[in-house]
């Protein structure tokens, strides 16, 4: 999260300084930080799934033989 607020500081810094091309960059860099910690934390709410994921390969095994 703190990289993400320091990409958009710097963004900000760019488009002052009149270097859209750097900000767009330093922009989309942070909405990505964003995204992928705001992902972490719903995954980490999540249940584990793993119980059932290997009660889906023992169904698959019944019905191969």
């Amino acid at each position: 999260m703190i990289l993400a607020g320091a990409c958009g500081t710097a963004a900000v810094f760019f488009v002052v300084m009149d270097a859209y091309e750097k900000a767009f960059v330093a922009a989309a860099s942070g909405a990505v930080c964003w995204f992928l910690n705001y992902r972490q934390k719903v995954r980490a709410s999540l249940p584990m799934e793993e119980e059932q994921s290997s009660e889906d390969e023992e169904s698959d095994e019944e019905v191969r033989s």
